[in-house]
């Protein structure tokens, strides 16, 4: 019984450290958002032909579409390991 709790624990930290690779790129109107599966942001790149109002309205969206996919490859990766169940 302890093992297999062991056992899960090195499956957790094995999907961790797989999550931690995966990258999202979201891309609207010239502004380019990337985070990576720890939902930390790596790189944003601005459109200066944009009016700053505009800029802060679409790298929202990217932001939000981008951690919605990187949420979705984690449930995705937790269900096809098993340990979603």
């Amino acid at each position: 019984m302890i093992f297999d709790q062991f056992k899960k624990i090195a499956e957790l930290k094995k999907l961790q450290d797989n999550l931690k690779k995966e990258k999202e790129t979201v891309e609207r109107d010239g502004i380019l958002v990337e985070i990576n599966g720890n939902f930390e942001v790596e790189n944003i790149r601005l459109n200066p032909n944009l009016s700053t109002e505009k800029q802060q309205e679409v790298l929202i969206k990217c932001l939000n579409e981008a951690r919605e996919k990187i949420q979705k490859k984690m449930a995705q990766m937790m269900m096809s390991s098993g340990i979603g169940m």
